[in-house]
């Protein structure tokens, strides 16, 4: 399933401030969580997801996320586009005592500390209740990366 994010204020502020964006340390990962209300203005750490929206729990789903490999920077590019990507996340595989209702997707920085783990950007919703009982889910990132920005 393709979706698009919505950058988090607090992760763009950190983008364009190199003495910021030396700080995010860990790894990019994707997580799943039920519906909530995201507030991408005051939002930065792990902890304010979960106290808004909590994550999806069930066999096949391992609590935080899956990894986004290679996250990093190319260009700029011919037309002076740079662009932020990383691999897609790993399948969550279809199992019948899985999830049942993810909802939102989340990319965030893991230090395995909920009050340092920085917020990259987010899924609004998926529309309906996303599952893997019945099904494999697996959510895409944009074929143009994950940020781009231009000159």
């Amino acid at each position: 399933m393709a979706t698009t994010f919505n950058l988090f204020d607090i992760w763009r502020k950190t983008v364009a401030d190199p003495t910021r964006s030396a700080a995010v340390t860990g790894t990019l990962k994707m997580s799943l969580h039920v519906a909530g209300t995201i507030n991408q203005n005051t939002m930065d750490f792990w902890n304010d997801v979960t106290a808004a929206a909590a994550e999806v729990t069930g066999t096949g789903y391992t609590a935080r996320g899956n990894a986004l490999a290679t996250p990093g920077w190319t260009g700029p590019d011919g037309s002076g586009i740079c662009t932020f990507d990383a691999s897609d996340p790993a399948q969550w595989a279809q199992d019948a005592s899985g999830f049942t209702n993810a909802r939102i997707a989340i990319i965030y920085y893991d230090t395995a500390s909920d009050t340092t783990s920085t917020l990259v950007g987010y899924s609004a919703d998926f529309g309906a209740d996303v599952s893997n009982v019945s099904g494999t889910v697996d959510v895409a990132l944009n074929a143009s990366g994950i940020y781009t920005s231009p000159r």
